[in-house]
């Protein structure tokens, strides 16, 4: 079989039936937002994952915004997240004014060091944000516990996540974007289960959710009126448009229909790479994906990690050489043009590792045999020539 020598990084997947359930949004005569998609989503989610209430919104950079008004973010606040991450993660809570304290990673793990937390800790920290990176868990269990003990707000960031666990020191196996009092997730092409753009807040944390409701629909109780448990509505909080049309709910359902179908295809897909990349590991060559016994595996990404950023450079170029799109990802935020000027001098070696040498490999569900031993071979070729 002739191997497609043009292998893109992503290739969004579609089930068969994203259209014809868009045709029935349309249909309906409702296609803005909280229609009956939407519905649907929101129920999918909380029966699956046990979520307390979930809200569909426009990115998962809407949902992180929604969560820093629910904390009352202000000026004066800090929050803890780690510098190797989107964005986003930052920008929600730069544009409520707080200060921005950025944790390393791990040395294993591209997830922020817990055990660093403690010293980062001031009177004055209001929320910490983990980042499931790649949606392996971060422990959760040591993360909560410093949390309670310091009555810190914590917020998941599980934009990678999705039907991603934690196994707790009880043996309870607890979805990622359960543990936290908020999470976000996202729904971009990327993603394992997509619709283009799109995300949701998940409130566990029940003191939130009417006031979630309220921010996601431009600081009005309209969604209160519409169940009627108002004779009419106003402007009672902050808010601003978090809903995404109803279109790209039924889009989104589509594909949760297939949640099994999709990640076990992934999985398959995961296993192979480390299967048959474990062998440069066992070289000293490159580092692959390490997994927590405390968490599992949604085959979200999978990325391998050079030694040098030469090598990685040099990877690529291979790569891509052969019509292979393999691509880095974030740089440390903490040395951004935007904070550089803000950080606190502290040095995050293993961000600053992750961003010069780690390198993601085509990951989709179409994914060939054919095109994956391509890739695997190409990368066994360039670790024969360095």
């Amino acid at each position: 079989m002739e191997v497609n020598n043009n292998i893109p990084f992503n290739k969004p997947y579609l089930t068969g039936k994203e259209t014809h359930y868009i045709y029935q949004a349309v249909a309906s005569g409702k296609i803005s937002g909280d229609g009956l998609f939407t519905k649907k989503c929101h129920a999918f989610f909380e029966e699956t994952f046990g979520f307390h209430k979930c809200l569909l919104t426009t990115s998962c950079t809407d949902a992180l915004e929604m969560a820093a008004i629910l904390l009352n973010i202000e000026a004066g606040d800090e929050v803890i997240l780690p510098s190797y991450t989107f964005v986003s993660t930052a920008n929600a809570f730069v544009l409520r004014g707080a200060t921005l304290v950025f944790a390393d990673s791990a040395a294993d793990n591209p997830n922020m060091d817990i055990s660093t937390l403690r010293s980062l800790i001031t009177p004055k920290t209001k929320a910490i944000v983990p980042v499931h990176y790649a949606g392996i868990a971060c422990d959760m269990d040591a993360l909560m516990d410093l949390a309670n003990e310091f009555n810190i707000y914590v917020v998941e960031d599980a934009a990678q996540a999705i039907d991603a666990y934690y196994t707790n020191r009880k043996g309870e196996k607890k979805p990622l974007g359960s543990i936290g009092h908020l999470a976000a997730f996202s729904f971009h092409e990327t993603k394992n289960i997509m619709s283009g753009e799109g995300g949701m807040l998940v409130i566990n944390d029940p003191k939130f959710a009417a006031r979630a409701e309220i921010i996601r629909e431009k600081g009005t109780n309209r969604s209160a009126f519409f169940r009627g448990e108002i004779d009419k509505y106003g402007w009672v909080d902050m808010g601003s448009s978090f809903l995404p049309s109803d279109i790209l709910a039924a889009f989104l359902y589509a594909q949760l229909e297939n949640l099994n179908d999709i990640q076990n295809r992934r999985r398959a897909i995961w296993e192979r790479y480390h299967q048959a990349l474990t062998p440069l590991t066992d070289e000293g060559k490159i580092t692959l994906p390490f997994i927590p016994n405390f968490a599992s595996n949604n085959a979200h990404m999978y990325y391998v990690v050079c030694k040098t950023a030469a090598h990685r450079e040099g990877l690529i170029s291979a790569l891509r050489e052969k019509g292979i799109l393999a691509v880095f990802h974030y740089l440390s935020l903490h040395k951004s043009a935007y904070f550089e000027s803000k950080h606190d001098g502290r040095t995050l070696p293993h961000s600053d590792f992750y961003s010069d040498c780690l390198v993601r490999l085509p990951m989709y569900y179409e994914l060939s045999t054919e095109q994956q031993n391509l890739i695997i071979q190409t990368i066994q070729a360039y670790y024969l020539s360095v």
